[in-house]
């Protein structure tokens, strides 16, 4: 069944029985809130430069590389970091200067940088006008939670090359995205667990 709402949009509307008499409809927000996506989200993007200052300071800086903005989500777990990790790492985001390929090489293979930023507001929804951010784990859980990716990263690449901003900070993020390129990652939505299993 279809809901017309104008001369060309059209949303699917859900039929559901209740209490097995009769049926209720289902509209769209509801169930988008029910398929909302409940993962690690990672803003990747690839930079000529980047920077975090905090109160007037330089605090990192990295030159060809990744900004990876990093949202944390209450029901996160080590899975999910694993994931997020794993995949930064092997994005194929830059070229092959020999083989002229746009998207051959990952961060590793040019031995370039990686800026992470813990960035709770990308688990912000809208509430009217109001940003409501009940969904992002709380800044007790999160910041060990934060420092456990951080080690990963480093972990599974040059400790040196890997920099970060600082927890729970006010931070100015300075950046020169190259391309533009700019890439969304969720640990959990049915595409990566597929593409996990499959790696």
């Amino acid at each position: 069944m279809q809901l017309q709402c104008g001369w060309r949009c059209r949303v699917p509307v859900a039929l559901a029985r209740v209490g097995g008499v009769g049926r209720t409809r289902i509209g769209p927000s509801t169930v988008r809130r029910r398929n909302a996506v409940k993962a690690m989200r990672a803003m990747v993007q690839r930079v000529a430069s980047a920077s975090v200052e905090v109160e007037g300071r330089i605090v990192s800086e990295i030159g060809p590389g990744l900004l990876v903005l990093v949202g944390i989500h209450d029901s996160d777990s080590d899975a999910d970091a694993d994931y997020i990790c794993r995949k930064v790492l092997n994005m194929r985001l830059f070229p092959n200067e020999n083989t002229g390929k746009a998207w051959d090489h990952s961060v590793m293979q040019k031995n370039y940088q990686v800026l992470l930023v813990s960035q709770f507001t990308l688990y912000g929804f809208l509430k009217g006008n109001k940003p409501d951010f009940h969904v992002a784990m709380g800044p007790q859980r999160a910041k060990p939670f934060y420092a456990s990716l951080l080690d990963r990263f480093r972990n599974a690449y040059n400790s040196d090359a890997i920099k970060d901003g600082v927890f729970g900070a006010m931070m100015k993020v300075n950046l020169v995205n190259d391309g533009p390129v700019t890439m969304q990652l969720d640990s959990q939505s049915p595409k990566n667990t597929a593409d996990a299993a499959e790696s």
